[in-house]
């Protein structure tokens, strides 16, 4: 079922008296009215909170559906935990939700519209209709539940509170309400933090004031996952692989809820303001795209991702229209719909950083490209690829450089050594190696090039020379299996047992070393195949082989010499074949 179906009722003006589906008017009037800052805002009760809340609650109550004791024990405790713990806080200095108690009002609204959604929602769509129907009322409360947390975490990083004499509300230790009648203050104030981060994982932390452990314990019957998306709803932590329903519901109440009080503050004043959450949104989009995304893959062909050593870049603005083309699937409202607007929010919001003042979009030369392409850069990589498994390896060299400057400095280098015995690097060069025939490759150290007392010269000239053996690999290669072999190859020159060996024809890699390191070799040879990467066999095409050593027989694959620096092929290689392999080889 789309969205539109889902909310679609939420916009027609509606009594208090009517049915679940309904939908309160966007200039709702303010409970409270908005004191100014330097007075501080006035301790009110839980009573009357949510007696000024009463139409909603009563909302809420009927799209929930049950009994009044049922819905105490599920909701209203909630609730009047919630009321406890946030008091009147502002949900922002200047923005949505601003005034005395936007924050309550926030987590009602979003709470409301998050439960009104689940109808008709299919959460547990592997499990049999019994286990459906008994878990979905679990669901619901869980449902609503995230969404009146959804904002939690800015009474953790956003604000510090403190009564009249001063002193700071612990707010990791006790509710608001409860700390201001242990100092017998009637009034608090609010400083708001410049430059804070949207930490949502700290709402976990004040998640215990609002929700007990009998509520934990009854949503965990009978199942495992409705506690953990409730909690990855309220923290912001992405659930892969599965599809965390309940967030979807939350974030599309969350942003339908300040697009309106936005542009009811707008019809009031006059005056539009952007929403200071768009960038929480964008930065979420960005992130299902570099995991689900095959052109969102870092520093891979015609990628939208390049992480070099100056940082990590976004290609603009053919990234931002990925980004809005997922937003509009989401149907999620008051989204930008420009790369400009997008390039402004994520500005505001500090994700990104200028070239120079006014001037947001940097110059790239990614590898493989003639000319510089458009590009903006993060403050830092994390924002972007943190919810990636396995970290990101940049290039060897900076991305916002010319090649013409790095092939000058790869040119001075080169003089300074002599002429090298083997062709630039890809990362030099830019371009991808391609197979060729195998060079005259560096021999390993002999016993004439060792340290020894009686030849220091040779042995300051060694300690300071280049790894002998070296993986060239073209840059188009999976990150994770070039950092894989790159360590392989590196275990020629150490002191310990090699994890590879050489073969007359290229470098033997055992699958098990590619196992060890946590790929799926499979994969792993279907890539290097696909660059024609393996040594060729004859005849037949088998990719696999078994070469003995120390005695033991091991599959593995051959890389071919010309992408190993400083290889001499070995002559005294044993190669058989698998069992069941038709690529019958003779022993060599």
């Amino acid at each position: 079922m789309v969205f539109g179906s889902l909310f679609s009722g939420w916009r027609r003006p509606r009594s208090d008296a009517g049915v679940a589906g309904s939908a309160p008017q966007p200039a709702t009037p303010r409970p409270f009215p908005t004191p100014p800052t330097a007075a501080g805002f006035p301790l009110h009760s839980v009573d009357d909170m949510l007696a000024a809340h009463n139409g909603l609650v009563r909302r809420i109550k009927l799209a929930y559906g049950v009994d009044d004791e049922t819905f105490s024990d599920d909701l209203m405790t909630v609730m009047r935990r919630y009321a406890s713990y946030v008091n009147l806080l502002p949900a922002t200095p200047d923005n949505y939700f601003h005034g005395a108690g936007g924050l309550f009002r926030l987590g009602l609204e979003v709470a409301f519209y998050a439960l009104q959604a689940t109808d008709g929602q299919i959460f547990s769509g592997r499990a049999t209709i019994t286990v459906r129907r008994q878990l979905e009322p679990r669901w619901r409360q869980a449902t609503f539940i995230a969404g009146l947390c959804s904002e939690l975490h800015r009474t953790l990083s956003h604000l510090r509170v403190c009564d009249a004499s001063g002193n700071e509300w612990p707010a990791y230790l006790a509710p608001l309400t409860d700390w201001m009648r242990a100092q017998h203050s009637e009034r608090f104030f609010v400083r708001w933090l410049p430059d804070a981060q949207e930490l949502r994982t700290l709402g976990v932390l004040a998640l215990p004031h609002i929700v007990s452990t009998d509520t934990l314990h009854h949503l965990s019957q009978g199942n495992t996952v409705v506690v953990p998306h409730m909690i990855a709803s309220i923290g912001g932590m992405p659930i892969y692989p599965e599809h965390n329903m309940l967030d979807q519901l939350v974030r599309h109440a969350a942003a339908l809820v300040i697009e309106r009080d936005l542009q009811a503050n707008a019809d009031r004043d006059g005056k539009r303001q952007t929403g200071a959450h768009l960038a929480r949104f964008i930065l979420e989009a960005m992130h299902r795209l570099v995991i689900s995304h095959r052109a969102w893959t870092p520093n891979t062909e015609k990628s939208r991702v390049w992480h070099g050593q100056d940082g990590l870049y976004l290609v603009w603005p053919h990234a931002a229209a990925d980004v809005i083309s997922l937003l509009d699937a989401d149907r999620l409202p008051g989204m930008p719909k420009s790369a400009a607007s997008m390039l402004d929010i994520l500005r505001d919001a500090g994700v990104i950083t200028a070239r120079e003042p006014g001037q947001l979009v940097w110059p790239i030369y990614p590898p493989e490209t003639n000319s510089p392409i458009d590009a903006i850069r993060f403050t830092s990589s994390a924002s972007l690829l943190a919810p990636l498994a396995g970290a990101s390896v940049p290039l060897p060299f900076p991305l916002a450089a010319p090649k013409t400057a790095m092939s000058a400095a790869a040119t001075g280098r080169g003089r300074e050594d002599g002429q090298r015995a083997h062709p630039p690097t890809a990362e030099q060069t830019g371009h991808v190696l391609r197979p060729q025939p195998p060079l005259a490759p560096a021999t390993a150290p002999t016993e004439a090039d060792t340290a020894s007392p009686e030849n220091p010269e040779r042995s300051h000239a060694s300690s300071a020379a280049a790894p002998a053996f070296r993986f060239q690999g073209p840059l188009r290669l999976n990150p994770s299996l070039r950092t894989a072999l790159t360590d392989i190859v590196a275990t020629l020159n150490g002191p310990g047992a090699p994890a590879c060996c050489s073969i007359p024809t290229g470098l033997f890699i055992p699958l098990a070393e590619l196992e060890r390191r946590q790929l799926d070799t499979a994969t792993a040879i279907r890539a290097l195949s696909d660059l024609t990467m393996l040594a060729p066999y004859s005849p037949g095409n088998n990719k696999i082989i078994c070469h003995a050593i120390g005695g033991t027989n091991m599959s593995g694959i051959v890389i071919a010499p010309q992408y190993i620096c400083g290889l001499r092929p070995s002559g005294n290689a044993i190669l058989t074949t698998l069992p069941g392999n038709d690529d019958a080889r003779a022993p060599l």
